[in-house]
């Protein structure tokens, strides 16, 4: 019985269409190509590559290279106006508010990246909290301590938590722990994953309606 839900933000909140998130991918490319003196069109390859073991780019830089200024990164990743793609999202809040549990979101973003694109939806207050990648201590999905904090910080039990990701990594990483999850694939990139599947986040619902939840 699902008594809750644990949502990611980026692509998850909001289409990937919006081409937020390719920016975001498209400054971190840029800020590793100026660290490592490397070409644009190699820092892509050369990001993906090494920080693969790692929650985040960010999380590699600091383990493995020293990185020392996650302000300075967070800054040039996520600048003010970013969610100047979005609009406001009046289906989504209505539905939101029609699932009669409580909601929090999880991102491996700072919290003025998520309070941003929650204000530009129109759907800031749909949530009881919002736990960051500061809130985890710079420690991003799919490490087990940043689910488990953001739950114990919400009040929220992990087996009857719903968490909504669109990364197969960190749906993976919240279903090991032994909570339920859903992939958002938008795109259906990943049709052969064991695990349930949505293309919108308007389709949460009929997940909720199919494997049952309670009012809290």
């Amino acid at each position: 019985m699902i008594r809750a839900l644990l949502f990611d933000l980026d692509n998850t909140l909001y289409s990937e269409a919006t081409g937020l998130e390719t920016g975001v991918l498209q400054r971190m490319n840029q800020f590793v190509a100026d660290i490592f003196n490397l070409p644009f069109s190699e820092a892509g390859k050369f990001r993906r590559e090494h920080a693969k073991p790692y929650g985040t780019t960010l999380e590699w830089l600091m383990r493995e290279k020293g990185f020392a200024e996650p302000e300075r990164y967070f800054s040039y990743i996520h600048p003010e106006g970013e969610e100047d793609c979005l609009e406001p999202d009046h289906v989504l809040r209505l539905m939101l508010n029609s699932i009669p549990l409580p909601k929090a979101v999880l991102t491996n973003a700072p919290r003025e990246h998520a309070e941003r694109i929650l204000a530009k939806l129109g759907i800031a207050e749909c949530f009881i909290g919002v736990y960051d990648i500061w809130f985890n201590e710079l420690l991003g999905k799919p490490n087990p301590k940043a689910y488990l904090r953001a739950l114990d910080a919400s009040g929220f039990a992990l087996g009857e938590t719903l968490f909504v990701d669109d990364l197969p990594k960190y749906v993976k990483g919240y279903a090991d722990l032994g909570g339920p999850a859903v992939l958002k694939d938008e795109m259906n990139r990943f049709p052969d994953l064991p695990c349930r599947r949505i293309q919108t986040i308007y389709e949460l619902p009929e997940v909720l309606d199919e494997i049952g939840m309670k009012a809290s």
